[in-house]
């Protein structure tokens, strides 16, 4: 049910969409210089920028309405896969980044030409390509379940109106208005979250205190769960040891995050910003947890069940029914900003995956003008094919689990290969090409079984035990790396270059 945003908040939100997009068309430069500049900001960002960015691109829409959906429906079990964030930014300032800034690299694949030759430099970037492309289409729709509750757009309408706005100060400011526009959108959204939570207290009998209590004899502020089961999505063992191999693979492996990483001064600021945005992390899906904890508090004292079709809209519905005037404005635009943030960024980096990538790799003698207009385009036709998987990804679920196991049936290959031009010398192209293939083709079938459909071989079930979508990325790494191994060892192809 839609109930319109009344005149303040309307004009709130709207001024958010023209400001925003003012700020970001700033950092245009006529004449522009190279596309170096374009995509990496000529590596003069600071350090605590790209912190703030690597957290507004990690967040999104996605987390800010789906997070407490499951607070709501759950427990605070979610914080075990922040851990597991923590411990796989560490392990990628110690393996990854010393090797990304050995040269003058654009894009995180490049690496893996050097490694290992062109075939599967090519092929890596083509799955980051595909990846990214489907992840973003579902993450974008959640812009519409915002959109539409609060303004009463039709999906589609909300979906245009925000890859427009979105598209053109990325298409005019490249990586630079990227990063600086992420760093305003996230202050916002934090904001935005810590006044919603102090609204959700204003509307719970005994505010803050009553939250706690009865949200802990509920249990909703339970965080360790010590399971050995591969099915439950939040336990201990799948946040450490899956988080981690999933934040190992989403910014060390993925040109969405290592691109802001390499926007960055030295190694050193890198580290720094990696490490630091995991700590904003922490503090950050606390919050949402809270907000989803405190939802639950409210409704219970209502002694009724929020009127919605998923989990995830019910945050969005309370902000526009609940919250005083100006507050649901303020909320909608902080939303808002999360999603233009995370657009911006899957712009970007898909469009430097397709041009260096792909178009360089076959065309050496190009001028830099042709190359930052032949980017800008590329930044134009991504636009143009999210826009469309946006449309037609619309349904039903948590879209932030949706989203996230999309994503880990390919990350788990990708890190895979990584390990092995990273940690072995005996790995060759061939070899990592077969693993890579059975680490890919093994995730999607267990994603597959997860989804209730089931492969089917000489006309019999490939029937496989269910696994939460947190240990995809381990598992498709670590068959990956050692069907990969192995079979280089028997391999009569040489490896192209040493370790990276």
């Amino acid at each position: 049910m839609h109930i319109p945003l009344r005149t303040v908040d309307l004009i709130l939100v709207v001024l958010y969409l023209i400001g925003i997009t003012w700020f970001g068309l700033r950092f245009r430069k006529d004449g522009e210089r190279s596309i170096k500049s374009y995509f990496l900001a000529d590596r003069n960002i600071p350090w605590w920028a790209i912190s703030l960015s690597i957290v507004a691109a990690e967040t999104s829409t996605l987390t800010i309405i789906s997070v407490p959906g499951i607070a709501f429906t759950g427990d605070f079990g979610f914080l075990q896969l922040v851990m597991g964030y923590l411990l796989g930014r560490i392990v990628i300032c110690v393996l990854f980044l010393p090797r990304y800034f050995r040269g003058e690299l654009m894009t995180a694949y490049q690496l893996i030409g050097q490694r290992f030759g062109t075939r599967l430099h090519r092929l890596t970037a083509l799955l980051f390509l595909v990846m990214r492309a489907a992840a973003e289409g579902v993450r974008v729709f959640a812009v519409a379940i915002v959109v539409g509750v609060a303004l009463g757009t039709g999906d589609i309408a909300s979906i245009v109106i925000l890859s427009l706005l979105t598209l053109l100060y990325t298409f005019e400011g490249g990586m630079k208005a990227v990063i600086w526009t992420d760093v305003l959108q996230m202050l916002l959204y934090v904001v935005g979250t810590v006044v919603s939570l102090w609204s959700i207290c204003g509307h719970i009998s005994g505010g803050a205190h009553t939250l706690l209590s009865v949200a802990s004899s509920a249990g909703k502020l339970t965080v360790f769960h010590f399971s050995l089961s591969v099915a439950q999505t939040y336990t201990f063992w799948a946040g450490v040891v899956g988080g981690c191999f999933l934040t190992m693979a989403s910014h060390g492996t993925d040109q969405l995050m290592v691109q802001r990483l390499l926007a960055a001064k030295n190694l050193r600021e890198s580290r720094m910003a990696l490490l630091s945005s995991g700590v904003v992390i922490l503090v950050q899906f606390t919050l949402f947890l809270f907000i989803g904890a405190g939802l639950f508090v409210y409704y219970r004292q209502l002694g009724v069940a929020p009127h919605v079709a998923s989990a995830d809209r019910i945050f969005p519905q309370f902000i526009v029914q609940q919250m005083p005037v100006g507050i649901s404005g303020l909320m909608i635009a902080a939303i808002l900003a999360a999603a233009m943030s995370n657009l911006s960024a899957a712009l970007n980096s898909l469009a430097s995956t397709s041009m260096v990538d792909f178009y360089l790799l076959r065309r050496t003698n190009v001028s830099e003008a042709a190359k930052t207009r032949l980017s800008r385009l590329m930044t134009l036709g991504w636009a143009a094919i999210l826009l469309a998987l946006a449309i037609v990804s619309r349904g039903s679920g948590h879209v932030l689990e949706i989203g996230l196991s999309i994503a880990s049936v390919l990350w788990g290959g990708m890190l895979g290969v990584f390990l092995l031009g990273t940690l072995t010398e005996r790995a060759n192209e061939k070899g990592t090409m077969i693993g890579l293939l059975a680490g890919c083709v093994l995730n999607l079938l267990l994603w597959r079984q997860s989804s209730e459909i089931h492969a089917s071989v000489l006309g019999h079930d490939l029937v496989f035990p269910k696994v939460a979508w947190t240990w995809y990325v381990a598992i498709g790494a670590v068959v990956t790396f050692g069907i990969g191994y192995m079979t280089s060892l028997f391999s009569k192809y040489e490896r192209v270059g040493s370790a990276m």
